[in-house]
């Protein structure tokens, strides 16, 4: 059987967008501790904070992506 075709506009690194959902809530068992200190906030704070900004890097890489290969802006 033929596979399905993609959604106009759907890339594979579109997936990248999954990846800081998944880590930081699929993390949070690991890290749920109050020590080691990072920065002077606890591990789950430091690994939470770390995720958000993580998230707009990877936001910003999939625009830049998205750009490099002829996406329109929405």
């Amino acid at each position: 059987m033929p596979d399905a075709p993609r959604p106009a506009g759907r890339r594979a690194y579109h997936w990248l967008t999954a990846v800081p959902t998944v880590a930081m809530l699929g993390g949070v068992p690991f890290v749920n501790r109050v020590h080691p200190m990072v920065l002077g906030l606890p591990l789950l704070m430091a690994w939470i904070a770390g995720w958000v900004v993580l998230t707009s890097a990877t936001m910003g890489l999939v625009l830049y992506l998205d750009r490099a290969r002829g996406g329109r802006d929405r």
